[in-house]
């Protein structure tokens, strides 16, 4: 369907992420992204894929995802086809339900938006939860394409684009509203029509795996910080530091906000993760109860739905963010906004590696692992974010 591209590829930058005693680094492999530009107009049509089957998934050791992309030095040659590859649901439910379709119609592009050629995509707990039909009630319409997270190339862009062109490498969360009509075509997909304002440019010394794994997350943590008025010389206590979001958490706070301590809960098995990402107080969950310890913090920063006894651990006077769950006061819960505006101030903490992507060791998985990258997501004991790289 596209086109090989021929034209001399860029090497993008590598990020180390993982604490040395368990390093080991992923054998450098190289992806080329097939892209095009000329677009007709699409009929949406939908065909029956073949049913994925779980797959079982076990811990590994933590590793750095060191993997060179290429990307395209050029894109005018190429034309955006009618039809495309992508994982798609037509009803809620487990895993069961996803399929491959290769005869989705590429989105439509709005005057607001540009088309991304998607390299790499990450998975959110907000995918498998709405895949699960937990929030039909402002879903878009069914069939969907799922997946808010990408990075790609743009490869059309729409009569009120303003910064953006063909050939820029972008990343973002693709919906503004993460709970309220999110975009029918997802990011786990060849092509996703995306709002100029929820994208940026990605960092220059990350790849297309590691940016992927950012928005989502590392939007919701930067938003969280903000709400809690969190600042320079507070502590905070970050319930899941080894997560997604609260591995980010960790290091906003130390490095943008400039917090005075940060403690943050976890297993046995990934304390050592912790401090690595600079913790002074790593505290083991599997022994110690968070609450019933004599320091109390500025901020909790509940990540894994434990609002009833984060509360316990503030200080009085002090904000207690919660992404599920109970909220009892003084907590409140919050869903993020997409803000292309967040990436773009935090780019240059990750361009000089003050703030590190985390990519969870098991990936990334290949488009046709997607099943069982949700199968691992859904066990809740990844560390860090769990990426699809290459899509076709």
């Amino acid at each position: 369907m596209d086109a090989i591209l021929t034209a001399t590829n860029r090497v993008i930058g590598r990020t180390a992420v993982i604490p040395p005693r368990t390093l080991s680094v992923y054998p450098p492999s190289v992806s080329l992204s097939s892209l095009s530009i000329l677009s007709k107009n699409s009929v949406k049509t939908k065909s029956k894929g073949s049913t994925l089957h779980k797959t079982a998934a076990h811990f590994a050791t933590l590793r750095v995802s060191a993997s060179t992309q290429a990307a395209p030095a050029s894109v005018e040659a190429y034309t955006i086809p009618t039809e495309m590859k992508a994982l798609v649901y037509e009803e809620y439910g487990g895993v069961d339900v996803l399929k491959f379709d290769s005869k989705v119609a590429v989105p439509d592009l709005k005057d607001d938006q540009v088309l991304v050629k998607v390299v790499a995509a990450a998975l959110n707990p907000v995918d498998f939860k709405r895949r699960m039909g937990k929030f039909k009630a402002t879903d878009s319409p069914l069939p969907t394409v799922p997946g808010y997270d990408v990075a790609g190339v743009v490869v059309k862009v729409g009569s009120q684009v303003k910064e953006l062109k063909v050939g820029d490498e972008v990343y973002g969360d693709i919906n503004e509203k993460a709970l309220e009509g999110p975009k029918q075509f997802g990011s786990l997909a060849e092509y996703t029509a995306v709002e100029e304002k929820l994208l940026a440019l990605k960092p220059k010394n990350l790849d297309f795996v590691q940016a992927a794994g950012l928005p989502l997350a590392i939007e919701t943590a930067y938003e969280g910080l903000e709400r809690t008025g969190f600042s320079a010389g507070k502590s905070i206590l970050v319930l899941g530091g080894a997560g997604g979001v609260g591995s980010l958490v960790i290091q906003l706070a130390k490095e943008v906000f400039g917090a005075s301590k940060v403690a943050a809960t976890s297993s046995t098995g990934k304390l050592e993760f912790l401090k690595s990402l600079g913790v002074d107080l790593a505290i083991d969950y599997t022994k110690e109860k968070f609450e019933d310890l004599p320091e109390k913090f500025d901020v909790v920063y509940d990540a894994v739905g434990e609002g009833d006894r984060a509360v316990k651990a503030v200080k009085e006077g002090g904000s207690v963010a919660v992404l599920t769950g109970a909220a009892p006061p003084p907590a409140f819960r919050f869903v993020v906004t997409s803000n292309g505006e967040f990436l773009k101030k935090l780019n240059p903490f990750l361009e000089t590696g003050k703030v590190k992507p985390i990519i969870d060791p098991k990936g990334p998985y290949p488009f046709d692992k997607v099943v069982e990258a949700f199968t691992y997501l859904e066990t809740n004991r990844a560390t860090g974010k769990v990426v699809v790289h290459p899509i076709p």
